[in-house]
């Protein structure tokens, strides 16, 4: 089971958006895939239509045993929704081991699932950090801008940490530049530095861009998936070969 956090402290990169397109187009190819809504916004689990009111992932987190009760089915795929009590995640754990609760809980999982694409929230809180602890690879969404940049600076002092102390196999498979305008200067100015970035963390920057299309947020306001909503535009064609040359790793 191949365990991948989608994490970004910058909001508004389209963490949410490529975690559930990515999932989805894994489970297009055939891959069993279970979403996992870390962020308190519930951005993810309002896209796949999840009800936040049933067992969510505040109660995994105090209940790590308890996580098969949390696994919800949409039509896009296997969810534990968020929950805005998470907010509280940096009060609420405290206790020795926090780190690893996550990591813990997906224990009981392994070998239902081929992937885990776990959304984070914006922010290198307890949260983050468990998603980081229990992941094999991690993936940057960013924008072609300068916060984008010094968010992957900040973010990358934070894997730092989670390998020395937490989980060493932590790869980061690479940075995914999103809302991507190929015909804008800074966006081939930005695309080059984060080149650098992406050689500086010892990773790469993928080769897929996935472009500015309206089409993304008309689905999200549906609650469908961008494959099934509008198969012929620029995001599902970006999504499906970015989703491809993950899986070419």
């Amino acid at each position: 089971m191949k365990t991948i956090a989608i994490t970004n402290q910058k909001g508004g990169v389209g963490k949410s958006s490529t975690a559930a397109a990515i999932g989805r187009a894994f489970s297009l190819l055939g891959k069993k895939v279970l979403f996992i809504d870390l962020d308190p916004q519930g951005n993810l689990s309002y896209i796949m239509a999840a009800d936040t009111s049933k067992p969510n992932m505040y109660e995994v987190m105090k209940h790590p045993e308890r996580i098969k009760d949390a696994i919800q089915t949409t039509k896009q795929g296997d969810i534990i929704p968020g929950s805005r009590s998470l907010a509280v995640a940096d009060q609420q754990f405290m206790e020795t081991g926090k780190e690893h609760i996550l990591q813990e809980a997906l224990k009981n999982v392994g070998g239902l699932y081929d992937f885990v694409i776990i959304d984070t929230p914006p922010s290198l809180g307890i949260l983050t950090v468990n998603a980081l602890t229990a992941s094999n690879g991690a993936i940057v969404p960013a924008q072609a801008d300068i916060l984008s940049l010094q968010g992957i600076g900040q973010l990358s002092r934070t894997i730092t940490r989670v390998r020395q102390y937490c989980n060493k196999d932590l790869e980061i498979m690479g940075i995914v530049l999103t809302r991507y305008n190929g015909r804008a200067i800074i966006s081939r100015d930005i695309g080059a530095k984060m080149e650098e970035a992406a050689q500086q963390l010892n990773t790469r920057l993928f080769k897929t861009r996935v472009r500015e299309c309206t089409a993304v947020k008309e689905a999200q306001l549906v609650k469908k998936d961008i494959f099934t909503y509008s198969p012929r535009s620029n995001a599902a064609k970006d999504y499906k070969a970015l989703a491809a040359e993950i899986l070419s790793q």
